[in-house]
């Protein structure tokens, strides 16, 4: 038998792939927080919000991975 059964090597991945990710997963979010706050009317739930949310997430999420 082997003794490396089941080791397993991680790598960085494709950075364009994390890109994307990252971008729909912070605007999937950013969605959900806004439709949120429109709903306790602290903000309109407008693309601009949800999109500058998003784009703010998605910068967070990089600084904080890098």
């Amino acid at each position: 038998m082997s003794d490396d059964v089941g080791d397993i090597e991680w790598g960085e991945g494709d950075p364009r792939v994390l890109f994307v990710m990252n971008l729909v997963l912070s605007s999937i979010f950013a969605t959900v927080v806004v439709l949120g706050l429109s709903y306790a009317n602290l903000a309109a739930f407008t693309f601009v919000n949800v999109a500058s949310a998003a784009l703010v997430l998605a910068a967070l999420t990089y600084l904080v991975t890098n």
